[in-house]
C-alpha cells in the first residue's frame, strides 16, 4: 500500500460493525475470566447502548440462534466442548449484526461430526440473516460444501477465482495444484 486518507472520527467503528472475524481456535477468542454471557455481550456493548435486561435478552437470543442454551450463559469458556466454544464464537460474531463474517479455519480443530454441525449452522445463518462469509480453509471438502465462489491464495493474493465445483477441477496455478493434489483419494 500507499498513503491512506485520514479516517473521519467514528467511521472506523461503523465500518468494523459490518464485519466480524471468529478466530480459528474459538476458545482463544474468549477471555477465560469472563462467563459466556459477558463474552457474548462484549461486542454488543462496543456498538450499542442497551440496559442490562435488554442486553441479557439479546445475548439469550444469540445463544438460542447458535444452538446454545440460556443456562449455559453462566459457564466459563473452558467448560464448553470444542463445538460449543465455536458456537459461542459465532454468537459473538453475530452480536453486532454484521454483513460479512471472516471464518478462518472455523472447523479445522473439530471432529468430523461436529464440523458438519457447525458448517450446517453457518449455512442456516447465512440463509436466515443474509450473511456473506470469507471462508478460509485447507479442507477442500468443507470449502466445496459451503462455498458459492472459490479462489486459491498465493503469497496473500487470491488466485484462480472460480464458480466451478468440484473445487479447482482445472487448476493452473502451482500452489492451487499442490493443495488439490494433497487431497487423499480412496483406493489402494
Amino acid at each position: 500500500g500507499g498513503r491512506r486518507a485520514p479516517v473521519p472520527p467514528g467511521s472506523a467503528r461503523r465500518g468494523r460493525r459490518g464485519f466480524r472475524a471468529p478466530l480459528t481456535v474459538a476458545g482463544a477468542s474468549s477471555n477465560p475470566r469472563l462467563r459466556a454471557a459477558q463474552s457474548g455481550a462484549g461486542p454488543i456493548r462496543n456498538f450499542e447502548s442497551r440496559g442490562a435486561a435488554e442486553l441479557r435478552a439479546r445475548v439469550e437470543s444469540l445463544f438460542d440462534r447458535v444452538g446454545l442454551r440460556a443456562d449455559q450463559m453462566v459457564k466459563y469458556p473452558y467448560e464448553f466442548s470444542g463445538g460449543q466454544r465455536q458456537r459461542l464464537g459465532i454468537a459473538r460474531a453475530l452480536a453486532p449484526n454484521p454483513r460479512l463474517i471472516v471464518c478462518d479455519e472455523p472447523v479445522s480443530a473439530l471432529d468430523v461430526s461436529v464440523q458438519a454441525q457447525v458448517i450446517n449452522l453457518l449455512m442456516d445463518l447465512q440463509e436466515a440473516l443474509g450473511l456473506s462469509y470469507l471462508f478460509i480453509a485447507h479442507d477442500l471438502a468443507v470449502v466445496q460444501h459451503i462455498s458459492h465462489r472459490v479462489a486459491g491464495s498465493y503469497l496473500g493474493k487470491p488466485v484462480e477465482p472460480t464458480d466451478q465445483l468440484p473445487v479447482f477441477e482445472h487448476q493452473h496455478h502451482p500452489p492451487t495444484h499442490a493443495v488439490r493434489s494433497a487431497v487423499p483419494t480412496p483406493g489402494p
